[in-house]
């Protein structure tokens, strides 16, 4: 990370010169030091988040702040688990939306990168798909594994495959790489020809966004590097050697919860205690989802808070 203010902002996928149009972010989720700005290129317009940090740095802040480190046996971790292993799970996805693909079904091998501890791998297996993981926190991994799937915990770099997969995963995940173009290209060579990417991410053009301003949850300083709109993110894919099938986006009802959460945490509690009780929660998601959603969800305009997208290798 730079440290000098008067190195010159770049972009990180063009180079060319970006000006700042957010200021003065901390991260108020998990307490990794820092203020931060948001910048714009001037020529793509990629939103990226300033100053950045090396991948060596950014994976000292990972382990020592923000990756699942083994906690399960808490109210919220409980409730978490059996909701989502519970019918009434599908049924609100159905009705609030699918942020992780976890309503996908189909055949042949599936990878899903950054598989945490393996929860989506069981719902990717009882759609029907031969389900593995790539995770680089070896303790997440772990339980994944007891789980009974094959989740590997190498750089994806040095990731090959006994052979390419039909579908890859990439939930909540490009965002919070330094190179999106070079993480692209590796997907693409991990997949068949005829393959399939589904990616899902924050949107920066979200209406949600210019709603909630800095307290906007998926500002997420310093860990979410990249803040994707619909353009940018197609820029993205092209130069990747990927081609759009399909771009929609959503607002899911949690992320308007968390999104109160962070504009709560300012006022006594941190952000994280909010965001890990099961009834506040709970409670934001159904007052989102019964009363603000069903008049501001803006689907149509693709002003919604969450990119979905799917896409296939150039031919």
């Amino acid at each position: 990370m730079s440290k000098d203010r008067d190195t010159p902002i770049s972009c990180l996928d063009c180079a060319r010169a970006c000006q700042p149009v957010l200021t003065g972010l901390v991260d108020n989720r998990y307490g990794a030091p820092g203020e931060y700005h948001v910048v714009k290129c001037t020529k793509c317009g990629l939103e990226q988040t300033w100053p950045r940090h090396t991948e060596a740095e950014l994976k000292r802040l990972y382990e020592e702040y923000y990756n699942w480190g083994g906690e399960g046996n808490t109210i919220y971790q409980r409730f978490r688990e059996r909701f989502l292993t519970s019918g009434l799970y599908r049924l609100w996805l159905r009705w609030d939306g699918d942020i992780c693909f976890h309503l996908k079904e189909g055949k042949g091998m599936l990878l899903d990168v950054g598989c945490n501890e393996g929860r989506g791998l069981s719902l990717y297996a009882a759609n029907g798909f031969q389900a593995e993981g790539l995770e680089l926190n070896e303790r997440a991994a772990a339980l994944a594994r007891k789980r009974g799937f094959n989740v590997y915990t190498m750089p994806l770099a040095q990731f090959t495959p006994k052979r390419p997969y039909e579908v890859v995963v990439l939930s909540h995940v490009l965002e919070h790489t330094v190179d999106p173009v070079a993480m692209l290209i590796q997907m693409r060579r991990i997949l068949q020809p005829q393959g399939q990417i589904c990616i899902s991410c924050p949107n920066a053009s979200s209406f949600w966004r210019q709603v909630f301003g800095r307290h906007w949850v998926h500002w997420h300083v310093p860990f979410h590097v990249c803040h994707f709109s619909p353009q940018t993110l197609s820029n993205i894919l092209s130069k990747a050697g990927f081609q759009l099938v399909t771009m929609r986006t959503f607002t899911p009802s949690l992320w308007i919860a968390q999104s109160l959460c962070t504009m709560l945490g300012t006022r006594g509690k941190g952000a994280k205690s909010w965001m890990r009780s099961a009834p506040v929660i709970g409670l934001l998601m159904l007052a989102a989802r019964g009363i603000i959603l069903p008049w501001l969800n803006h689907t149509k305009e693709m002003n919604g808070d969450c990119l979905v997208v799917m896409a296939v290798p150039q031919s």
